[in-house]
């Protein structure tokens, strides 16, 4: 089953600003989204996940963001 998020939520989970996941959207989207009708934007809890995967450091010397 796949499970979707709207901006608020997502930004709750990533603890971002909605602002951050709209300027990644405008930058190229590091996380997939859909965009229903022509406004609400939406993403799949499994492509957040994946992000936060993607993203995890173990040390401060680490890159960060993919």
């Amino acid at each position: 089953m796949c499970y979707w998020q709207d901006v608020y939520e997502t930004a709750a989970i990533l603890s971002v600003s909605e602002a951050f996941l709209e300027r990644d959207r405008w930058a190229g989207a590091r996380i997939p989204f859909i965009k229903v009708g022509a406004r609400a934007i939406r993403y799949r809890l499994q492509d957040i996940e994946k992000y936060i995967e993607d993203n995890l450091c173990y040390s401060t010397s680490e890159g960060g963001m993919a």
